[in-house]
């Protein structure tokens, strides 16, 4: 019987952090890198006001959220376009620039979706290596050919927690082919507290073949609205504009995200209680002999090669408790966790947990 031909596509589902466990009654979810404080209280009043008219269209061009972005991080506003979360930026870079056969750079231990939107639009996926799980620049442009279109780099990168410094980025973007896109990612910059880190955006906004992403998932806590801007040069932009779904990013979400940028304090709290909590998370898992990456972000990466059980049988341990945190197999690390920084009831919890785990055998 004949029926509709469609493309096999050569690639795995992309499987994000659990939320429910089926045998726990209460569930703390360390595994997805959310806000630990939540939205701000500015949020929380627009989230509480009845008047958000759902019935209209949003505005497809982003207007006012646009001119507030531009405004607060002194932008050209016609280099800026928003999406429904970074990912569908991603994916509508990649529908624009890669034709099949072309190449796409990304780090050994990257966000998923750079090479599953990538490969969806046909390139071929080379893997730069990395060393001690840190990105290389000289092994992303070890990797650069005639065939390369893009190169995809967060920084500080996620799951790894490691990043690039100004000077290694800097470098990068000099020795890299002008006709070859670096797209960076700067989910987690507010987190970082580096002095040899600037946030891409900070150095990069004059320069054709850079693309900057930023989300409101994160620090902001807008993840169930999904939504996330880019910054690029604007015939770029116009582009992006041509092949951007209409209304792709919904009203409430627009004026949730222009509020998020206005609150100071909530951002201002969210790195204070981050940079508590990290340091006090360290200093615990160091006592059983787990390594963990830098502060730099809202998460760890937790190496069980020294510790005295592996991370798998940690997992399946705090699973027990109601506690979800990420295996790191589907990125093809191995004996590692990723955890997220909660709040601070949560962060209690998994401690004491960790705890019971390594103290009571």
């Amino acid at each position: 019987m004949n029926s509709p031909v469609f493309r096999r596509l050569d690639l795995e589902t992309y499987k994000p952090g659990r939320s429910l466990l089926r045998s726990a009654k209460k569930v703390i979810k360390l595994s997805a890198n959310e806000s630990a404080l939540g939205v701000g209280s500015k949020v929380k009043k627009i989230l509480k006001n009845s008047n958000n008219n759902i019935s209209k269209y949003p505005d497809s061009r982003f207007r006012k959220l646009t001119k507030t972005i531009s405004k607060k991080f002194k932008l050209n506003e016609q280099q800026i376009i928003c999406g429904a979360g970074s990912d569908e930026i991603i994916q509508m870079i990649c529908t624009l620039f890669i034709n099949k056969g072309d190449e796409v750079i990304v780090p050994q231990f990257s966000f998923l979706m750079y090479r599953i939107y990538a490969k969806i639009a046909g390139a071929k996926i080379k893997f730069s290596k990395e060393i001690n799980y840190r990105v290389s620049e000289k092994e992303i442009l070890k990797k650069v050919n005639r065939k390369t279109k893009i190169v995809f780099l967060a920084n500080p990168n996620n799951p790894t927690g490691t990043y690039l410094s100004n000077k290694e980025l800097l470098d990068l973007r000099k020795k890299l082919n002008p006709r070859v896109l670096l797209v960076v990612d700067d989910a987690y910059y507010e987190y970082m507290v580096n002095k040899d880190y600037t946030p891409a955006l900070n150095i990069f906004k004059h320069y054709k073949n850079v693309f900057i992403l930023r989300t409101f998932s994160k620090i902001h806590g807008l993840a169930s609205l999904r939504i996330g801007w880019g910054y690029g040069d604007k015939k770029i932009i116009k582009e992006l504009y041509k092949i951007k779904p209409p209304f792709n990013v919904n009203k409430i979400a627009q004026v949730c995200a222009i509020e998020a940028l206005n609150d100071k304090e909530h951002v201002r709290k969210s790195i204070k209680h981050n940079i508590f909590w990290c340091k006090k998370i360290k200093k615990e898992l160091k006592n059983y002999n787990i390594s963990t990456n830098e502060i730099t972000a809202n998460f760890f990466l937790l190496n069980f090669k020294k510790a005295k059980f592996s991370s798998a049988h940690v997992a399946k341990k705090l699973e027990k408790e109601g506690l979800i945190v990420r295996e790191m197999n589907s990125y093809g690390i191995k004996n590692c966790l990723r955890v997220t920084v909660g709040n601070k009831s949560e962060n209690k919890y998994f401690l004491k947990q960790m705890s019971l785990i390594f103290k009571n055998v």
